[in-house]
């Protein structure tokens, strides 16, 4: 596996690609050992880019998504030099295949992404906004539990993460100030799904 840092969305699908074309099944160590364990902009758009994916509507995958997330967001907010994630989530594996083809079904939108996102506003993506984003994004997972309960709502949330991974990936200031937007319609949006959908309880009962 070639050890060259990715620095588009369209090297991450390449690279997932290799390592699925190797194996019959594909572990989170795997991914990691072929994005690098330096940078958290693809650490944090992988998982987010999955669960966008047919393979995100797996029950519990999600969730397990967010987890990888959030830790990885932990240790984006300590600065850590090296991304470490416990044995029993780099242990996890994916059927190659699915892995081949939810890359395969990303390539459009890889593509346009490296189009419309590059270097603009580079502050916005040096300390202290990569800690802010940290702080966002681990917000943001500890809504996707809840929202897997209802039909595509966790996707709001991820869809915010990517936009996070890309701008750290891609250096693009202008585009981490569009995910803190996101971020906080994300939060609304899943305030409202949940209020709505009954798990607050039967507030109304009683009443009359």
């Amino acid at each position: 596996m070639s050890s060259v840092e990715v620095h588009s969305v369209c090297d991450i699908l390449d690279r997932l690609r290799e390592v699925a074309d190797s194996e019959d099944k594909v572990s989170v160590g795997d991914v990691l050992d072929a994005i690098g364990d330096r940078s958290y902009g693809p650490t944090l758009l992988i998982p987010a880019l999955v669960e966008i994916t047919p393979i995100g509507g797996i029950p519990g995958v999600p969730t397990f998504l967010a987890l990888i997330i959030a830790l990885t967001a932990v240790q984006m907010l300590f600065d850590k030099d090296h991304l470490w994630l416990p044995g029993f989530i780099q242990n996890r594996t994916v059927s190659a295949s699915k892995l081949h083809k939810a890359a395969d079904k990303l390539n459009g939108t890889a593509r346009r992404l490296d189009k419309w996102f590059h270097g603009r506003m580079p502050r916005f993506v040096k300390q202290p906004w990569p800690r802010v984003a940290a702080v966002a994004i681990i917000i943001l997972c500890c809504t996707v539990p809840p929202l897997e309960f209802l039909p595509f709502a966790s996707t709001a949330p991820m869809l915010a993460i990517a936009a996070f991974g890309l701008a750290l990936l891609v250096r693009d200031g202008l585009l981490m100030l569009i995910a803190l937007g996101l971020s906080a319609a994300s939060l609304a949006l899943g305030a409202g799904l949940v209020g709505s959908s009954g798990f607050c309880g039967s507030g109304g009962e009683g009443e009359g």
